[in-house]
């Protein structure tokens, strides 16, 4: 449904706007959608079109019932795409339209420069598409409940990726190499003796020194025959590489882990992406875009945007304020030596530089953080006070979440380690020939949080249908060392001897 003349003139004039704040973003399209037609493309991930999966139908459900009930409304979405493609709910007031289109223009220039997007593919709609013909052609050939049950398996570990491999070579590429053998390394057959005279060799080579180098050759022969060399934090690539799949399965494989890369940006730049885009609509709004009349129903709408209840962490409130604190900071100065050694009270009170820098400042922030980085560098203890963040935890005995320390050291432990790999567990392939009969050996590296217990039986369950042979997780489990197998037929859990230092010290 195309835009209204209205709002198509509308639509020029706020991306003028945007052009003279200094963003830089893809063209955008938009289409004018009911509240049932948003539904459904939210529920395929902002796509028109995926691969057919009853997840798709049950999130559709979720959503409708939510707008149905008053719970819930979807103002707009966005796509990382070149052209970008946005959704306007068509029964939403013009106010409303004006602060959507001026958020999707900040989206577009946050997808555009931020370099954790730069990977990203920029024709997503087509690939999409694609992956979901690709798909529909499989369930033709191979029937629908077989094609199914072996996506179900594939999404239930979309997250086990490296989400840094985008940009960081972790190790060599395989050449050439069979599942679990290897020509024996003849630099790895014999000691190498230091070269000396007869009458020196005890001296230079001595019985020590010779043991030692056997023992390390002997380790080498260890890790050289062991596959993966080094734990794999790809568990998706590594299962693409080395499992038995059918073509059909391995290409389904790949398809998951090429959606879960594209995604993944996304949730790493959740709370700077949407304090940027609600930044800058919030500015184009006040200052160029709402009438009188309509100032006041911006500010009922963006302050429900905006709130955040106590205990939770909206990523619209964070995002929006730090940036507005950056700013301010590099326009009077406030960072540096200078400001941290200062501990005058007056004095920082009234620190001002007339710096004028902050503008710059956000936008150089914009292209080189996440998430982790954003909250590591520019969280202050100041910002925390002044924005009531607490760190919290949840009481049992009373049901409710409960503040436990006001400290800025735990606050920002606690959004770190919430923020970390998405909140997701860190899991390795530790060994592809565990007990030298081609059992996958997966390793969890503990962080203080411990797995769910059901979830990882599920999710070994799934491993063992795509790697066709038993596999095992290593965790730790209250204080202790567990083993978690699967076989094919029986779950079993096992103590194993392994320090948590261990899991921390991984990779």
């Amino acid at each position: 449904m195309n835009l209204t003349p209205e709002l198509d003139d509308l639509k020029e004039e706020i991306k003028a706007h945007a052009m003279d704040c200094g963003l830089d973003f893809f063209d955008v399209v938009f289409e004018m959608c009911t509240y049932d037609q948003i539904n459904q493309i939210a529920a395929l991930g902002g796509f028109p079109t995926r691969y057919p999966h009853w997840k798709f139908g049950m999130e559709y459900e979720r959503l409708s019932k939510s707008y149905q009930w008053g719970l819930a409304k979807i103002y707009e979405m966005v796509i990382n795409n070149d052209p970008c493609y946005a959704y306007l709910m068509i029964s939403n007031p013009l106010v409303d339209q004006k602060l959507v289109i001026a958020h999707v223009y900040a989206h577009s220039d946050f997808f555009k420069n931020n370099c954790f997007f730069a990977h990203t593919s920029r024709k997503a709609i087509d690939e999409m598409a694609n992956h979901g013909a690709r798909i529909r052609s499989y369930s033709e050939r191979h029937g629908h409940e077989r094609v199914e049950a072996f996506l179900d398996c594939c999404l239930s570990i979309e997250n086990l990726i490296d989400i840094h491999s985008t940009g960081i070579r972790r190790q060599d590429p395989v050449k050439g190499q069979t599942r679990f053998l290897e020509e024996p390394d003849e630099e790895l057959e014999k000691v190498q003796r230091i070269r000396s005279k007869d009458y020196m060799d005890r001296f230079v080579n001595p019985t020590e020194f010779l043991e030692a180098k056997k023992q390390e050759l002997e380790d080498a022969r260890k890790k050289k025959k062991r596959i993966p060399a080094e734990p794999e934090h790809d568990v998706l690539h590594f299962l693409i590489e080395y499992a038995p799949l059918e073509p059909w399965q391995r290409d389904v494989l790949a398809i998951v882990r090429e959606e879960a890369y594209y995604f993944a940006p996304q949730w790493m730049t959740k709370i700077m992406n949407e304090g940027w885009a609600t930044y800058w609509h919030s500015r184009m709004m006040t200052e160029h875009l709402c009438t009188d009349h309509e100032i006041v129903d911006f500010a009922d709408h963006h302050s429900g945007t905006v709130a955040q209840p106590p205990g939770q962490i909206n990523p619209y409130k964070v995002g929006v304020e730090l940036f507005r604190d950056i700013e301010e900071r590099w326009n009077k100065g406030r960072h540096g030596p200078a400001w941290e050694d200062c501990d005058d009270y007056k004095k920082r009170r009234d620190w001002d530089t007339k710096a004028m820098e902050g503008r710059a400042k956000i936008f150089e922030v914009r292209k080189f953080h996440n998430d982790v980085t954003f909250i590591d560098a520019f969280l202050t203890p100041e910002f925390c006070e002044e924005h009531r963040l607490y760190g919290y935890a949840f009481n049992p005995k009373t049901g409710q979440y409960e503040i436990t320390s006001r400290d800025f050291d735990d606050i920002k432990r606690q959004l770190l380690g919430n923020l970390t790999n998405g909140g997701q567990p860190f899991i390795y392939v530790q060994d592809a020939n565990y007990k030298n009969r081609g059992e996958l050996y997966l390793r969890h590296r503990f962080e203080g949080v411990e797995l769910k217990t059901d979830h990882a039986r599920d999710t070994l369950r799934n491993l063992n249908v795509i790697w066709s042979r038993p596999v095992h997780l290593e965790t730790f489990v209250g204080g202790k060392g567990k083993l978690l197998s699967f076989d094919g037929n029986e779950h079993k859990e096992s103590e194993i001897a392994v320090e948590a230092e261990e899991h921390a010290a991984l990779a």
